[in-house]
Parts: C-alpha cells; structure tokens; sequence
C-alpha cells in the first residue's frame, strides 16, 4: 500500500487528478483499474514486480481518471509521465505467470 501510495501521490497532481479511493486487490487478469468516480484498484502483487512497472500501472489508472479508453489522448497522457511504458507493460506481460504464482500458498 505504502509503494502504491507514494507512486499516486507523485505522478497525481502532475496528472491533474485526484482518487476517490484505493484499493488492493488479488486480481487474475487486471493489474489495475480506475471507475469513472474516481476509484482505483491495484493488484498487491506489483509490489514484487520493479519499481517501474509499479509506476507504469498506476500512472495508466490515473490517466484513465482524465481519459477514459486508450485513444491517442490517453497514450500521450501516460507517455508524459513514462515515455517508456511500453518497456514495462511488455515486462508485466512477459511475468505475469511468475507474479501470480510468487507467494500463493498451496
């Protein structure tokens, strides 16, 4: 919560947005995601991705609280805070597997 936290609280005002509320979850297929009243939610296990792709998830969340739907609009929203977000968001794919087998309990 703490990571996530101080990630919102830097690119947010940058942004121009503001959350409603956050929360974290354990999501199978969603490493975010915003509702048009300003909620977000994240998945807990960015934590054990790097620090980046933490960043490029909620930076893409926050965008979406300005631009809803992934036009050009919302890709020139997100590049301005990480030109590279392409970088991660392929590593969060590419990890995915590992990320949602790390610390599951059998």
């Amino acid at each position: 919560r703490r990571e996530i936290g101080a990630s919102i609280d830097q690119h947010a005002a940058p942004l121009a947005v503001t959350p409603k509320a956050v929360t974290l979850r354990d999501p199978r297929t969603r490493w975010g995601s915003a509702a048009r009243t300003g909620r977000l939610s994240f998945s807990w296990r960015l934590i054990l991705a790097p620090p980046e792709a933490l960043d490029t998830v909620v930076i893409h969340e926050l965008a979406h609280l300005r631009v809803f739907g992934h036009g050009s609009r919302f890709w020139a929203l997100v590049t301005s805070r990480r030109a590279d977000h392409r970088v991660w968001r392929r590593w969060l794919h590419d990890h995915s597997a590992e990320l949602h087998h790390a610390l599951t309990i059998a």
